[in-house]
């Protein structure tokens, strides 16, 4: 038996051993797992048979390459299911269920919605807890008084949203109560001010069925500004359809209207809203000029003319004239519909002249259409009607009649241009070059090119290009050949002495030159001869003929007129966007409008090199019917680019445009909006796009994974990046491991440390293995939110997984477990760390002397700096830093001299912590001047610290009291021209205000202020309870005043001790106009403290001063302590106001504040005295209810007040229950009630009056025997 339970050990110990070393190998394949099963059931074996398991618990001394080769394993994640994930982890997290918790209106009750806004108005909600019925008018008074303060401090959601519960609540108490308008119309404000837009419709939905309507014009206008604010087109236009029935909005509200609508191109809408303000009357002079205009331009551009024109009209019968925008977009909707009967008629009819740019586009769009003959009789009406044209008026003109062979009429046109003193464009010249080659009057070609040049317009390569043509045209190839000499003569080309300078020609015309020979004619008969050279020479062109014609000929006619739209097109092809561009301005000056295809173009070069976002944005502004004729990839690539550059506004516009037009969204494009709303947008519209991609099953890539989760964990979107989490994690198995590293690296870093947790456990509970890598954030993110147990016990997770973390993250969990006293475990995760990064030693080991200072184990600490050196391994600066600091806080001061006399001689800087360190020391060994002494240790450093230096020694030198050796310092310090800053000083007042050197500590803080530093609030607190304390009061004062002109805060303490010393000196007026100015000026801080001052008004006699002060308290979010509440009921009571008592009181027990017997006692009391008898009586019950002993005076004085008016039974019940609480009724109380019997009206019987009288001598002692009644007898 025994050598069998002796194999069974050792095949156990042996299959142990195999199975750490298998796993530890391998332990991401299946096949393993399964082994790693094993091993459990093995040590489960085990245990069953308590075998021997001590190696096994013990920390396993791995192989140092075990641990590396298990950080280094690439794990496989892709069998795991990750359906849900997201879900389960939401389910949870605590984070969820406290930030998504609803508000409980259901199950709260009036008095607890009263309770959660009665810090924004105390004075209201106190009353109103305590009515059976809140009436209309209260409910009016809690609204204006909310809405008074919100205004003060700011509207808050949460707190608008109890209002809207309490106002639904007190309006279906009963049928008969309805609420004053007023009080809707308050409430509808508040509703709008917080965004809480369909609670508004619903209130006004509910004020139109009751019969009451809402007559605020400013409500109303708000609201709409809300609904266009949030994007609700419906609801504004619906709302402003209910609003224009009686009341006119303002004009904020138009402009905003309008805008929305014009950017969400409404045309009906948007012409219907600015028509109705003409019919209304609405002085137009009110309205943004430009929200007309827009107006104008969407119906112009809709094809909406007379609408357009009638606007116009009525706003001219305000005095606005039309801008010369408008009046283009009008020429522009006219000329598209070729109606110039009726836009000469309109510019009559409004008695006004188009500019050169609106003049231009009708003179172009008339020569294309109808021709230069009726162009010509137009621009006499425009001249007739005022408008005067410019050189490239005249230069359209020209243009058109060349390519119509009008060459007469063309140098008509110029003499006139010339007549005006205006100077032709190159293009003008160019279409008259043109027009004189194809009228075969080349020799005239020359004197124009001249006469360009002399009138000072530069050529341009097309002008030369032209007279190639030109030349080449009319066989002139002599011409051409000086023509290309005079073109490399303006560096427009480049040409060698080796090229023949008619090829050259012949390639600028785009001819190949092999194809295009000039050939001598040798035949006897000169059969082949087209033309003679001067020579006498028969010459012939060797190519085809027709299409060498065919291009001169095209290149002479494409000039006559410029195309900017192929100009454009061209520049775009060969990826000059800015050069395109550039070209934009000359065109609209020409008349000429930007194409479909040219738009696409400039939009795709912009979405292919985000550049010129200026000129690109305008233009999409100028011609945003254009962008919905793009195609879907076209925009797709806008919407990103736009993204990019930070343009939410105008990118979120152009997807909108896409929604409506069902296009496809591209994950890309998703990406990049999600990626810009969560930059700069606001959250309604990220939640929207967000829903709107998660429908669309959109997934972004792995870099854009890491960027997006980061902008959602800081705007705290952890249910969006959980669901991204679990998109990703589905759609992506391969990667599921970078995945997940990815976001346990963005929650741990973003302070979500706990989600990234419970992440990790739900990703091991589905069966997933993760590495070291996932547990090193996850312990990085701990340690940053110094939630270090947690740490810990995932560090034990990990090394009982043969995993190690990160060095970096070793090196600061070392430290914090010496410090947590687990030095064991500190000293096993350095070897880990020593077997992984051997080089590593000295950063490991200064980590383990800093936990062993930490946790005050110096001689831990000096042994590892030992075996430091007897391993060879140098401490550096910072390890000597660190020991020096452990010292001198265990006080060694023996060992300090010698670690400094190595840091010496080694030449080490002494850090300022060190320094301060060895200040502290020195001073609390009473070494003073051996601390004033290592200032010079340091002064000798590199670094520009003097003063910093100089601070230190000050405060530690305050806290010996020897004020006479900080003087000698501050000597010093003038002594080397060094200037106190705001450190020293405050250091200064502190210091002498704790050496009772109230004067010095006053006087360093006028200096103080007089250069402009501003204290701290701790030396301003001391240094005015200092003067109160010694009586100054007028000097506490006059500090207060500087203070006030300042705009400092007035803590608490600061408040309580001047108040406190003016009702000493009997003050009280000036104490209260102190507090106001407090108040007036906004000087009192969040954490206001005014208990004292409570009770200390209250014995003054001035209540309506302890109330606001109490009220004060509770606004700034404070909670009164109970004898504040105590001593303003007693002092209520005092003055007869016993509602008022009752209503402190009843908040008292609301916010579990326990009430002084004294105060109970006081008001029962005064209640019974008052003949609230039953009250009183409520108050001694619930007094019995929350546990408080009650009083024998407490019953007295109720059992005296039911007596009094003769209520037996009531007083016969409080007898009972007096005896029952251990009170015996007085001879007095008893006789008194028994005397009364027989006049009682409540007696049934003689039986029961018999019964009642035996119980009460009973119960006061005389008890009757049994055998009385025989007795009696």
């Amino acid at each position: 038996m025994r050598r069998s339970t002796t194999t069974t050990s050792s095949t156990i110990a042996f299959c142990n051993g195999m199975l750490q070393v298998l796993y530890a190998f391998t332990p991401h394949k299946p096949y393993i797992k399964q082994v790693r099963s094993l091993y459990s059931l093995f040590s489960l074996f085990n245990a069953k048979y308590q075998f021997s398991t001590t190696t096994c618990l013990a920390y396993p001394s791995f192989p140092s390459s075990s641990t590396t080769a298990n950080n280094n394993t690439q794990i496989d994640l892709s069998s795991i299911c990750c359906n849900g994930i997201a879900q389960s982890v939401i389910s949870r997290c605590s984070h969820f269920s406290e930030k998504n918790k609803g508000k409980g209106f259901a199950n709260a009750s009036l008095k607890d919605l009263l309770l959660e806004i009665s810090d924004i108005v105390p004075e209201y909600t106190r009353r109103l807890r305590r009515v059976s019925e809140v009436k209309p008018v209260d409910v009016l008074g809690l609204l204006l008084g909310f809405q008074f303060q919100c205004v003060k401090v700011g509207f808050e959601a949460s707190k608008v949203e109890f209002v809207w519960e309490i106002f639904k609540r007190v309006n279906g108490q009963s049928k008969g109560c309805k609420h004053l308008s007023q009080s809707c119309e308050v409430m509808a404000s508040m509703l709008v001010r917080v965004g809480l837009l369909r609670e508004v419709e619903f209130l006004l939905s509910t004020m139109e069925s009751q019969g009451i309507l809402l007559d605020s014009h400013e409500v109303f206008s708000n609201l709409i500004e809300g609904c266009v604010d949030a994007g609700e087109s419906e609801m504004a236009i619906s709302m402003y359809d209910r609003m224009r029935r009686r009341l006119l909005p303002s004009l904020s509200c138009y402009d905003a209207l309008l805008d929305h609508l014009v950017k969400m191109k409404k045309t009906h809408l948007a012409f219907r809203v600015c028509w109705d303000m003409t019919e209304m009357g609405i002085d137009l002079r009110g309205v943004k000029k430009a929200t007309i205009e827009d107006v104008i331009g969407l119906l112009c551009k809709d094809g909406k003319l007379l609408e357009a024109r009638n606007l116009v009209k009525k706003a001219m019968a305000f005095e606005l004239k039309p801008s010369n925008l408008v009046l283009y977009e009008i020429a522009y909707g006219y000329c598209e519909k070729k109606d110039f009967d009726d836009l000469l008629s309109f510019y009559a009819e409004i008695k006004c002249a188009p500019d050169v740019l609106a003049g231009n586009r009708i003179m172009h769009s008339q020569c294309s259409n109808f021709g230069t003959g009726k162009a010509e009789l137009f621009l006499r009406e425009l001249e007739h009607l005022g408008f005067n044209p410019d050189e490239i008026t005249f230069g359209i003109m020209i243009g058109w009649s060349c390519r119509e062979r009008k060459l007469k009429n063309a140098f008509i046109y110029l003499s006139q241009m010339l007549s005006r003193r205006l100077k032709p464009h190159n293009c003008t010249y160019n279409a008259l070059i043109s027009a004189v080659f194809m009228g075969d009057m080349w020799k005239h070609a020359q004197e124009i090119f001249d006469e360009m040049v002399d009138r000072g317009t530069i050529p341009d390569l097309s002008t030369f290009r032209i007279l190639l043509a030109g030349y080449c045209k009319a066989r002139q190839f002599d011409e051409a050949k000086r023509i290309v000499f005079d073109m490399a003569s303006h560096g427009l080309i480049q040409n060698s002495s080796a090229e023949d300078s008619l090829s050259k020609a012949f390639i600028i015309l785009g001819f190949n030159p092999l194809s295009v020979r000039l050939k001598r004619d040798n035949d006897l008969g000169f059969s082949s001869t087209e033309f003679y050279d001067n020579l006498g020479n028969g010459l012939y062109l060797d190519t085809d003929l027709d299409e060498y014609e065919k291009r001169v000929t095209w290149i002479l006619e494409d000039c006559m007129v410029p195309d900017y739209n192929s100009l454009m097109m061209k520049e775009c092809t060969l990826g000059n966007l800015k050069g395109a561009l550039m070209l934009v301005d000359e065109m609209v000056r020409w008349g000429q409008d930007l194409s479909s295809s040219t738009f696409s173009a400039l939009m795709k070069g912009f979405s292919a090199s985000p550049s010129h976002i200026k000129g690109i944005t305008a233009l999409v502004h100028k011609k945003s019917h254009l962008v919905d004729q793009l195609d879907q990839e076209t925009l797709n690539l806008l919407v990103q680019a736009y993204m990019k550059k930070g343009l939410i506004c105008d990118g979120r516009i152009i997807l909108d445009g896409m929604f409506r037009r069902h296009l496809k969204i591209k994950n890309e494009t998703y990406t990049a909006v999600i990626k810009g709303l969560c930059k700069r947008g606001n959250l309604k519209e990220l939640h929207a796009c967000w829903n709107n991609a998660q429908q669309n099953r959109w997934l972004p890539g792995l870099e854009d994974c890491k960027a997006l989760m980061e902008c959602l964990c800081k705007k705290e979107m952890l249910r969006e990046a959980l669901q991204l989490l679990e998109s990703m994690l589905i759609s992506l198995p391969h990667l599921r491991l970078d995945i997940c590293h990815m976001f346990l690296e963005k929650l741990s870093v973003t302070g979500f440390t706990r989600i990234a947790h419970i992440l990790l456990e739900e990703l091991e509970q589905r069966g997933g293995i993760l590495d070291h890598v996932a547990y090193s954030y996850l312990i990085r993110g701990l340690c940053k939110e110094k939630t270090f147990p947690v740490a810990f016990a995932i560090l034990e997770n990990i090394l009982a997984r043969n995993l190690a973390p990160w060095l970096d993250d070793s090196v600061v969990l070392i430290s914090h477990l010496c410090r947590a006293g687990r030095y064991e475990k500190a000293i096993y995760l350095k070897e880990i760390g020593l077997r992984e990064k051997p080089l590593s030693s000295l950063s490991i080991d200064r980590a383990l002397i800093e936990g062993c200072c930490m946790a005050g184990k110096v001689g831990e600490a000096t042994t590892i700096l030992r075996n430091m050196l007897l391993k060879g391994i140098l401490p550096d600066t910072e390890t000597y830093n660190i020991l020096v600091q452990g010292h001198c806080k265990v006080n060694n001061l023996k060992k300090v001299r010698e670690l400094l006399g190595v840091m010496i001689r080694k030449n080490f800087s002494i850090s300022l912590a060190t320094f301060r360190n060895l200040v502290c020391l020195m001073c609390v060994e009473g070494r003073v001047l051996y601390a004033v002494n290592l200032k010079e240790l340091m002064q000798g450093q590199s670094e520009p610290r003097d003063l910093t230096i100089y601070n230190i020694l000050i405060f530690y030198l305050f806290q010996t009291g020897n004020t006479l050796i900080v003087n000698n310092v501050l000597d010093h310090l003038q002594e080397k021209k060094l200037l106190l800053n705001e450190v020293t000083y405050n250091f200064l007042v502190y210091g002498f205000s704790r050496c009772k050197d109230v004067s010095s500590a006053v006087e360093i803080l006028s200096t103080m202020i007089s250069k402009e530093f501003r204290p701290s609030n701790r030396n301003l607190r001391i240094v005015m309870t200092s003067l109160c304390g010694i009586g100054e009061l007028e000097k506490a004062l006059e500090l207060s005043r500087e203070m006030e002109s300042r705009g400092w805060v007035h803590d608490s303490i600061i408040q309580n001790a001047i108040v406190e010393d003016l009702l000493s000196c009997g003050k009280l007026q000036e104490a209260e106009k102190f507090l106001d100015r407090m108040v007036e000026k906004c000087l009192i801080p969040e954490n206001i403290n005014y208990d004292n001052l409570i009770k200390r008004f209250c014995s003054c006699g001035r209540l309506s001063k302890a109330v606001d002060l109490l009220n004060i308290m509770l606004k700034k979010g404070n909670l009164p302590d109970a004898t504040s509440y105590d001593s303003v009921t007693s002092s209520c009571c005092a003055v007869n106001q016993l509602d008022q008592a009752m209503d402190f009181h009843t908040e008292m027990l609301d916010r579990n504040l326990k009430p002084s017997i004294n105060t109970w006692e006081i008001l029962v009391h005064n209640l019974c005295q008052d003949g609230q008898t039953a009250e009183a009586e409520r108050l001694l019950l619930s007094m019995v209810c929350v546990g408080e002993a009650v009083s024998r005076e407490i019953y007295s004085s109720v059992i005296n007040r039911y007596r009094l008016e003769k209520n037996l039974r009531k007083t016969s019940e409080l007898m009972q229950a007096m005896q029952q609480s251990g009170f015996e009724p007085d001879f007095e109380t008893h006789w008194s009630l028994i005397s009364n019997l027989s006049n009682s009206s409540d007696k049934d019987n003689a039986n029961s009056s018999r019964g009642f009288l035996a119980r009460l001598l009973s119960s006061s002692g005389f008890s009757r025997q049994k055998d009385s009644k025989t007795k009696l007898g």
